[in-house]
């Protein structure tokens, strides 16, 4: 057999050269090539959330009234007076009752929803669409429908109303539960599909076997589908409750916050601290700090408490 020639022998130590370059400009190009995809969500997440975060934080200690600006540090007064507004706790009240009643309706009628329109039958695909439908509408919008709707003057019940001597949003309770109606009108179809979507992931060889075993339906619920649910929960619950305690739209909309400030929220008090009245963005920012740490316990207790018992 001849022996590599010269040449030969340098080809080959520059194409192991090459390899080596190219592996070099590979394993480079790896972590460059990632932080490129992730710049834009950076860049997304600096400017919406951690820019936005920071200046609240500077406003809430700071003098900052709505047009004219940072006048200096007033740390801790904005929290002080914060709290010691005349609608704070009356606020947080109200706000809570709201989101207790709307996630156990959300949550218990999204579930109901999904195990009707799980079974095969030939109304499922009109009735998951129909369930669903609301849920296109924005909520500012379904927000105004409805204030046409309960309208004593101009919606389409006002004969009916005015006959019966009944108030849509002109009692306390009325004008709660009327948007409570909305809001469970317009999510249910959501929930319902992300608990679909939870029901559709738990294996059909379980429900299976519950049934060769003799479990009744009750059973099967109660010991299958709720504890393989669980992770479906967690999350419906965090969203249903994060959005009901930083409701706005609804209440901005069909009642300004009345009939004497019986349906104030958190964050309707933040918007009037801050644009009317006292125009103070200080405290406004101050109120909006303590919701945040507010949101950021109730979350984490939540998680907690959806955790498995192995995972505990």
């Amino acid at each position: 057999m001849a022996a590599p020639t010269l040449s030969g022998r340098n080809d080959v130590a520059l194409s192991t050269t090459a390899r080596r370059a190219r592996h070099r400009r590979t394993a480079l190009g790896g972590p460059l090539q990632g932080w490129l995809y992730a710049t834009p969500t950076a860049l997304f997440v600096a400017l919406l959330f951690i820019i936005p975060l920071l200046l609240v934080l500077q406003m809430s200690g700071s003098e900052w009234p709505l047009l004219r600006g940072n006048l200096g540090p007033n740390f801790p007064e904005n929290f002080v007076k914060a709290v010691d507004h005349r609608l704070f706790w009356d606020s947080i009240r109200f706000t809570l009752v709201y989101t207790v009643i709307t996630t156990v309706l959300l949550i218990g009628l999204g579930l109901g929803l999904a195990l009707l329109v799980q079974e095969s039958t030939a109304w499922k695909g009109f009735l998951r669409t129909a369930f669903l439908l609301p849920s296109a509408l924005g909520l500012a919008s379904a927000s105004l429908l409805f204030y046409v709707l309960y309208s004593p003057i101009a919606g389409p019940f006002a004969e009916l109303m005015e006959s019966w001597g009944v108030t849509f949003l002109g009692t306390p309770s009325g004008a709660l539960w009327s948007t409570v109606f909305l809001i469970v009108w317009r999510f249910a179809g959501f929930y319902m599909l992300l608990l679909l979507v939870g029901l559709q992931g738990i294996p059909e060889e379980i429900y299976e076997a519950a049934r060769i075993d003799g479990g009744s339906r009750w059973q099967i619920f109660r010991d299958i589908t709720v504890p393989l649910l669980r992770p479906t929960f967690a999350l419906t619950t965090v969203m249903c409750v994060t959005g009901s305690l930083l409701a706005f739209d609804q209440f901005y909309i069909l009642t300004k916050g009345g009939p004497d400030n019986s349906t104030m929220t958190v964050v309707q008090l933040i918007y009037n601290i801050a644009f009317q009245g006292q125009n103070n963005l200080g405290i406004a920012a101050a109120l909006s700090v303590i919701v945040l740490l507010a949101l950021v316990v109730i979350n984490i207790v939540q998680l907690r408490a959806f955790r498995r018992p192995e995972e505990a």
